[in-house]
């Protein structure tokens, strides 16, 4: 991939010209905003991501070489949230392995640094069942979870989806608030559709594991007694 340096940029090209550029980067439709020019797209490493992280207090995935921010709003994290609780809670009762949340940064391919809103991470895929660790450990999770902001594209959550199962993750789930529906991949061509009074299975990927949409969704209904 060629790199926008901005020292190297001609002399008469314009914005527009630069958002063309990154437009045909393959990264899904990804709005402007949300591309870190520093270090020049098609240049950042895993390195980059923790730098600024620690710099700016914002998370980034890491895509081709390319500095993108997550997006997530507070009724979506109010989400993630509850899926993480259960999840977590049927993970540990069962000693299957661990729940990461919102901040939990996986290499999860070469150059493709991936922060799922919650995944579940089984012990097999650490060597000798122990926690790594690096900062952005190089692992796939088993399932992940992503719950969808407004900020997200469908190209964007397409090429998302084709990330997770090429790095071999097993189970993938799209949660939208703004639909009350959930949508649950075991590939990127098979998805099951599902509303607000069914429920995620754990299927083969944790067996006997069944969260009720209508406990997830519930949460935005919440008020003071």
């Amino acid at each position: 991939m060629t790199a926008v340096a901005t020292s190297t940029l001609p002399i008469d090209w314009t914005l527009g010209d630069l958002l063309s550029l990154l437009r045909s980067m393959q990264l899904g439709n990804v709005p402007p905003n949300r591309i870190r020019l520093v270090p020049p797209p098609g240049t950042a490493t895993e390195q980059d991501v923790i730098e600024v992280e620690a710099r700016t207090d914002r998370l980034c995935e890491l895509i081709d070489g390319v500095l993108v921010e997550k997006t997530m709003g507070y009724l979506e994290s109010l989400l993630a949230g509850v899926i993480l609780e259960k999840l977590r809670a049927y993970v540990r009762a069962h000693d299957l392995g661990i729940v990461l949340g919102e901040g939990g940064t996986l290499k999860i391919l070469p150059d493709q640094v991936r922060i799922p809103d919650v995944c579940f991470i089984a012990w097999n895929r650490f060597p000798g069942g122990k926690l790594l660790p690096q900062p952005i450990p190089p692992v796939a999770p088993d399932l992940a979870v992503e719950v969808l902001s407004e900020g997200n594209t469908p190209a964007e959550m397409e090429r998302k989806l084709q990330d997770y199962f090429t790095a071999g993750v097993r189970l993938v789930w799209y949660v939208d608030p703004r639909t009350r529906t959930a949508k649950a991949f075991t590939a990127p061509e098979q998805c099951l559709v599902l509303g607000q009074q069914q429920s995620l299975s754990g299927g083969d990927v944790l067996p006997g594991f069944e969260l009720p949409l209508a406990d997830v969704f519930g949460e935005l209904e919440r008020k003071a007694e």
